[in-house]
């Protein structure tokens, strides 16, 4: 039987229509807007000004502490602002943008495809250069990633879990690094395991992606522990808390993080950009991009410079449909809805989907039937229909003790709901202000 994790899920239909576009490189824009916030933490602070001349790899922003990255400039040419921009979802957020002029590396970067495959550094220099690289989470999380590789004192790492499930509907840029990145993926596994201290590594692939699994186990065994590991096709096992499940047996408490039970959770993109870091000093300045949707002209996966304009990306698939009703940044479950074409791929832009009218519109809201399906599906445990309950009424402290901060935010509630009920709309509501609540308490008994 194979291995899953054992709480709730859902079987959506993958969707998967890129699955066979190899990563075609997409050319340089004319301008890039490179926002200072792409990772969770403290926003990181501009070191440049207009009319500043950057190259390709130089930091434009350096981190604002521990819980922070730092952000490079993508390009070369002129900084023309350093203002607030709208973001994908309307916000005004500070970014720095930079008129293209050529594409002139900094010094010390190695652009060569030789695969660097010997790693010498000792774990604390593994991660300064991951730290001074700007790597975070690229499975859409967007930790920074030093900050995973720091184990807190009283803790021990005993396995790392490279999560390659990407069970998102849809996307696909996950699975194409696997197929066409792959030695670089494994040293980049090596790495992360010698950050660690750990000698086990497990790359977690869904079934739907054979080719992935078989070629991976044809090239592990030059890679001393390190274990591929099929999985069931069950969403959302791309969470954290849920692969550590299926991959290891082990269930991470309430409000407790992965290294509670001795594991770490890397994306396999993430894995790719290490590499990238510590063997070749690139910092994270481009990433694999999924475009698809069901009417879109050409669903493909793009190698994209961090800044570029989302508008063109999905030109270059063959523009916005005629019955494209949403874009979506992001899949179709967690994914938001993108309210401004001309924001730019950021770090955690995993994937832009464009939604046909038919699959974008939800039913009308009825009333709850009472038939604890979102129950059932919660792969939490949690009681969805009474978070939502207590959102409605706002009672927050009520939410809190119902666990609504455990909520993952994966929509497998909302997706199984007879009512079509806003399950997680009011649940995201609910646990916003519950850990707004939280801190406010901890800053307090300070």
């Amino acid at each position: 039987m194979s291995k899953t994790f054992k709480i709730g899920g859902i079987h959506p239909s993958d969707s998967k229509l890129s699955r066979g576009a190899a990563i075609e490189v997409f050319g340089l824009p004319q301008t890039v807007t490179i926002p200072v916030a792409q990772h969770i933490g403290a926003p990181a602070v501009t070191c440049v000004a207009k009319g500043d001349q950057v190259k390709t790899g130089q930091v434009i922003a350096t981190a604002a502490g521990f819980v922070s990255s730092n952000i490079h400039s993508s390009v070369s040419g002129v900084v023309t602002s350093v203002d607030d921009v709208p973001d994908a979802g309307g916000m005004r957020r500070k970014a720095v943008t930079i008129q293209v002029e050529g594409d002139q590396w900094a010094e010390g970067i190695d652009r060569s495809d030789k695969l660097m495959s010997s790693v010498t550094l000792s774990a604390k220099e593994i991660v300064e250069k991951i730290t001074a690289a700007g790597i975070v989470g690229m499975g859409g999380a967007t930790f920074p990633t030093h900050v995973k590789l720091s184990i807190p004192p009283g803790k021990k790492a005993e396995c790392l879990i490279i999560n390659g499930v990407e069970c998102e509907p849809y996307l696909t840029s996950d699975h194409r690094v696997m197929l066409e990145r792959s030695e670089e993926l494994l040293v980049g596994v090596q790495i992360l395991c010698k950050a660690l201290g750990v000698e086990k590594a497990y790359i977690g692939i869904e079934k739907n992606k054979p080719d992935a699994i078989a070629h991976l186990k044809g090239l592990v065994s030059k890679y001393p522990g390190v274990e591929v590991v099929p999985l069931k096709v069950q969403y959302p096992q791309g969470g954290e808390k849920q692969l550590i499940d299926a991959v290891v047996g082990r269930q991470v408490p309430s409000g407790a993080l992965p290294i509670e039970v001795g594991a770490v959770v890397q994306n396999v993109g993430t894995a790719l950009a290490v590499y990238e870091a510590v063997q070749k000093n690139k910092p994270l300045i481009e990433r694999v991009v999924t475009v698809t949707g069901k009417s879109v002209k050409t669903p493909a996966n793009y190698l994209v410079r961090i800044g570029t304009p989302i508008e063109a990306l999905i030109e270059r698939s063959g523009g916005v449909p005629d019955d494209c009703e949403k874009i979506v940044n992001g899949g179709p479950m967690m994914g938001r809805a993108l309210s401004n074409p001309t924001a730019p791929v950021t770090k955690g832009t995993s994937g832009i989907l464009l939604m046909r009218t038919k699959e974008a519109r939800r039913p009308a809201a009825t009333t709850c039937i009472s038939c604890a399906k979102c129950v059932a599906v919660c792969p939490m445990g949690l009681e969805p229909y009474l978070i939502y309950k207590l959102a409605c009424k706002t009672m927050l402290a009520e939410a809190e003790e119902h666990r609504a901060t455990d909520c993952i935010e994966c929509g497998s509630c909302s997706y199984a709901c007879p009512a079509a009920l806003p399950l997680l709309d009011r649940i995201r509501l609910a646990k916003a202000g519950v850990m707004k609540i939280a801190r406010e308490r901890a800053i307090k008994q300070k």
